[in-house]
């Protein structure tokens, strides 16, 4: 590394964490271009802040130099660099060759895998099952699947996308509902793309793999909703790869369905709430998302299917991990609780600017993950009412996530 050479930290998360009793800042890859995680103790955080790619190796000592009345050795530093790109945390030729590899064997792939499976849940099928079987008759949970029940057909679901250890009774509580009065042969599923993208919506062609079989694309609905909303679609497709609130939403309808009856899946990437929100604007002043949602209304009318949706979608992430500088207190929690139920009478009244109004208000305090699948749900549903079946806190020292479960 030469003189004029500047470090650059690449779009990562950094989360503090409590290890043996020191505290660290974890380090890891949102788009999972990378499965390491990074500890850093504060002394090298330090350092690492000013990988900002502005900031050539010689700055970079003088700074900690002012700071501090010391040198810190242009080997230590190179030391760190060196640790950071094998492990691709940082941007340079490296990791864009590693990057590259993953991408191109992911389009060549003729499904989308399984990312998750093995570590977010079990990957045997027999383990798979049982896991889930527990989610519903859990203390937590809403009791067994039954008999067919009465009442109206269910078009739509918000389900969380937590990870299923701390979250799995409060999906069961939207999909008991779906397996009892559930007759759609076609599911639209909205998820978050938690790493972001340049586009409004991302779809895919690939069958999303579970170890419960794969969910297949419904290909003709995909091609005919791409042509209609005129836009690129698949600009964005890489998001997939490793984006797990559209795949955790995939289990679910295989377990419900793969021993029943087939069924198929539309995975549509969703990102443009919080960007309306930065350029305070309203999510339809994009062109680009009128003419998807209305492109996904005249599909699904045309499409001679019974179509439901569903919105992954997890709501509050407060705390240390997530940039606030204090623990929630058990106060906090209960303001949290009140804000998100005011939040969700919006949502169970199907009423999608209500929704956005009632983020915008405060300038989205709690960081509401799901922003656009909800809010890309209540649009194709048209302003049908919902019924909020569960809410949920899960509580950590470093950070809260709250989730709910809906029924339409």
């Amino acid at each position: 590394m030469s003189d004029a050479d500047a470090p650059r930290l690449r779009a990562i998360e950094a989360v503090p964490v409590e290890h043996e009793g020191e505290e660290y800042v974890a380090l890891r890859d949102p788009a999972g271009y990378t499965p390491s995680v990074v500890m850093l103790p504060p002394t090298l955080l330090e350092v690492v802040v000013l990988f900002d790619g502005a900031h050539p190796i010689v700055d970079i000592q003088a700074e900690l130099m002012q700071r501090h009345g010391e040198l810190v050795t242009r080997e230590h530093i190179e030391k760190l660099v060196a640790a950071l790109d094998e492990h691709g945390f940082l941007d340079t030729p490296a990791f864009a060759a590693r990057r590259a590899a993953i991408d191109r064997a992911f389009l060549d792939a003729p499904s989308r895998p399984a990312s998750h499976a093995g570590g977010a849940y079990a990957d045997d099928p027999a383990a798979l099952r049982a896991a889930m079987d527990g989610f519903f008759t859990s203390t937590d949970g809403p009791g067994a699947v039954g008999a067919r029940a009465n009442g109206g057909a269910v078009r739509g679901l918000v389900a969380p996308h937590i990870d299923f250890h701390r979250g799995g009774p409060a999906y069961a509580w939207a999909y008991r509902d779906l397996a009892e009065r559930g007759d759609a042969d076609c599911f639209v599923i909205f998820g978050t793309c938690h790493a972001g993208m340049a586009d409004p919506f991302a779809l895919t062609r690939k069958d999303y793999d579970t170890p419960l079989g794969p969910a297949r694309v419904d290909r003709d609905f995909v091609e005919a909703l791409a042509t209609r909303a005129r836009q690129d679609c698949f600009a964005s497709e890489l998001a997939h790869r490793n984006e797990h609130s559209i795949e955790f939403q995939a289990v679910f309808l295989q377990y419900l369905y793969a021993r029943r009856r087939e069924v198929s899946v539309v995975p549509v990437l969703t990102s443009f709430v919080h960007e309306a929100l930065m350029r305070r604007r309203r999510p339809e002043d994009d062109p680009r998302v009128r003419a998807f949602l209305d492109a996904l209304a005249e599909t699904a009318a045309a499409s001679g299917r019974r179509v439901a949706y569903i919105a992954g979608a997890d709501l509050a992430h407060m705390g240390p991990r997530f940039g606030d500088p204090n623990p929630v207190s058990p106060e906090e929690l209960a303001t949290i609780g009140r804000e998100d139920r005011a939040m969700l009478e919006s949502v169970e009244a199907g009423d999608a600017d209500g929704f956005f109004e009632s983020v915008r208000r405060d300038n989205d305090r709690r960081r509401i993950c799901g922003l656009s699948p909800i809010y890309a749900l209540l649009r194709a549903l048209g302003g049908a009412r919902g019924t909020l079946r569960r809410y949920g806190q899960w509580p950590d020292p470093e950070g809260v996530v709250t989730f709910a479960s809906l029924v339409y």
